[in-house]
């Protein structure tokens, strides 16, 4: 279900009163996350992923093209958002809002940036061929928070991935089949998810993972990007209410705990599927 219409002020006064008894209307505590499901198609490096009702999928593939001419062994990683009407009526076709662009660049800041792919390990031939990784993602229902279950979806796809192997003589270069030799997995350095926060009443309440009605009546937001290693891997605060500094390092420290949760999740969906692909 998409919530088209503005919230009225009785579901506004609802919610911030929910919150400050500690509670929120789907039932959760203010620092729980939504259930998270991910499903793995049968190519490697197509993921669903779902958290609460909020859906989105991520594909990964790659080709082989010329590095750029700054970065001769370097392969390059490439995001693609795309948010269709089919997940909000406020998105439009070929007209990215504010919400998408703001989404795409966090994603980028915190899995290309923050160098969480080894990009170096993507080249073939130096200053001629290198591999370029494109990560599209499609956004199928929006029930609020779609930067963290996007980052989420990104990051499983590119850990699930595997591109076909190379074989380099002198300047002859093969690149071999599925059929000829099993394909190789991108070298993961670290795995950033993104915690996304909404703040009420001046700052003074915060909850964890908004949902689409918690987002509309927001004064604020941030999200961080942390990996296990307690990391900031990106930062993003694109307006709203300022916050103060202990309000940041505690959003950190709830972030440091949601991240190992996550992860841990991530990592055992992809030995459960790894295991499945194994069985056959």
């Amino acid at each position: 279900m998409v919530r088209e219409a503005d919230p009225s002020l009785n579901e506004k006064q609802f919610v911030l009163q929910s919150l400050k008894e500690g509670l929120r209307v789907d039932g959760r505590r203010p620092y729980d996350f939504r259930s998270l499901q991910l499903s793995f198609h049968s190519d490697f490096g197509h993921v669903q992923v779902q958290l609460g009702r909020t859906r989105v999928s991520a594909k990964v593939s790659a080709e082989v093209v010329r590095p750029r001419a700054d970065k001769p062994t370097e392969g390059l990683l490439l995001f693609n958002t795309e948010i269709s009407p089919m997940a909000s009526p406020a998105f439009e076709v070929g007209r990215p809002s504010e919400e998408e662009v703001l989404i795409s660049r966090t994603i980028e800041k915190a899995l290309r940036r923050s160098r969480a792919v080894d990009t170096e390990g993507l080249c073939i031939v130096a200053g001629e061929k290198v591999w370029s990784i494109r990560v599209d993602l499609h956004f199928f229902d929006h029930e609020g928070n779609l930067v963290d279950c996007a980052c989420i979806a990104a990051i499983t796809a590119l850990l699930h991935f595997r591109r076909p192997d190379v074989t380099v003589i002198g300047e002859e270069v093969t690149i071999h089949s599925l059929d000829q030799r099993n394909p190789v997995p991108l070298s993961v350095h670290h795995i950033p998810i993104c915690v996304s926060f909404s703040f009420f009443d001046g700052g003074e309440l915060l909850v964890v993972d908004p949902s689409i009605l918690e987002e509309q009546i927001r004064e604020g937001d941030m999200t961080i990007a942390m990996n296990i290693h307690k990391e900031i891997c990106a930062l993003s605060k694109a307006g709203g209410i300022p916050l103060e500094m202990d309000q940041i390092i505690r959003c950190s420290k709830i972030a440091t705990t949601k991240t190992a949760e996550i992860t841990e999740m991530i990592q055992k969906a992809l030995a459960d599927d790894k295991a499945k692909r194994q069985a056959k």
